[in-house]
């Protein structure tokens, strides 16, 4: 499968309109960059929590999908998020990989504007995905 130009190696629409791009990958760590445009603003002219709440739900997922090769997409079972500050520019985001269960991961991240202020932190648990086998 070719690799999409946001570096994931699956097809997310979502996250290509958002314009979420993968910055570095590891072994259970992963970096995303997000440049938001004016759209993405809320009433008060900084970027919407919506939008900011999907960046870590694709660190923190994207984080658990790297420990596994074979994997090929995960479901959010549940993530939490605390905002600290505003973000008004581009933002980093960081997913880390806490631990891995049979077909549960477990991952931790945050934001950080790029003078490295934080902006929020999250956790969250995440359902593997693999393909279906061909009979």
């Amino acid at each position: 499968m070719a690799e999409p130009k946001a570096g994931f190696y699956i097809h997310v629409p979502f996250i290509e309109h958002l314009g979420i791009r993968i910055v570095e990958k590891g072994d259970g760590v992963v970096t995303l960059r997000f440049d938001p445009r004016a759209e993405f603003a809320n009433s008060w002219g900084s970027v919407h929590g919506g939008a900011l709440m999907t960046l870590l739900d694709v660190a923190l997922d994207s984080a658990g999908r790297s420990l596994d090769d074979k994997c090929n997409g995960a479901l959010t079972v549940e993530i939490k998020v605390n905002f600290i500050a505003a973000a008004n520019g581009p933002v980093l985001a960081e997913g880390r990989a806490q631990r891995a269960g049979r077909s549960l991961i477990f991952s931790e991240g945050e934001l950080r504007s790029e003078d490295g202020s934080l902006l929020a932190k999250a956790t969250g648990t995440f359902k593997l995905l693999y393909p279906k086998s061909e009979n």
